[in-house]
């Protein structure tokens, strides 16, 4: 069974390319509005069901919060393959690190994964905002 996202009210949810700016528990300040530390945000539900999510070739998308679902599996694969070489906490924290620092393709761009899921950017400040998300 393929798990679907909980985040599935819109009401009041800024979007940018057609990604919803869901809350993040982070202490480092960004689009994203700030979660509280005891609740459960996307980043923990796509780490939660990754592993179960991974093996599926289909997914039915059933809300905006899916297709950020979807993207951040992605993330977390690429992750897990910049970690397979690094034989220390230190080498694996700073492959992680740099792949945070990495310019990431936006849609639109060359190169950016899943160009038919989101829809362009309809300005240049929702380019950037993009940016700041994938």
């Amino acid at each position: 069974m393929v798990y679907h996202s909980s985040f599935v009210d819109e009401d009041g949810v800024n979007r940018a390319c057609g990604c919803p700016l869901l809350p993040l528990k982070s202490h480092i300040k960004g689009p994203a509005p700030v979660s509280d530390q005891d609740r459960t945000d996307i980043v923990d539900e796509a780490i939660t069901f990754f592993r179960a999510n991974v093996f599926f070739r289909n997914f039915d998308i059933k809300s905006p919060a899916d297709k950020l679902l979807i993207y951040l599996t992605f993330y977390i694969n690429v992750a897990l393959k910049r970690l397979e070489g690094c034989r220390t906490l230190a080498e694996g924290t700073k492959a992680v690190i740099n792949l945070g620092l990495e310019k990431v393709p936006v849609p639109g761009e060359s190169g950016f994964p899943f160009s038919g899921l989101f829809p362009l950017p309809q300005s240049h400040p929702e380019a950037d905002l993009g940016t700041l998300i994938y």
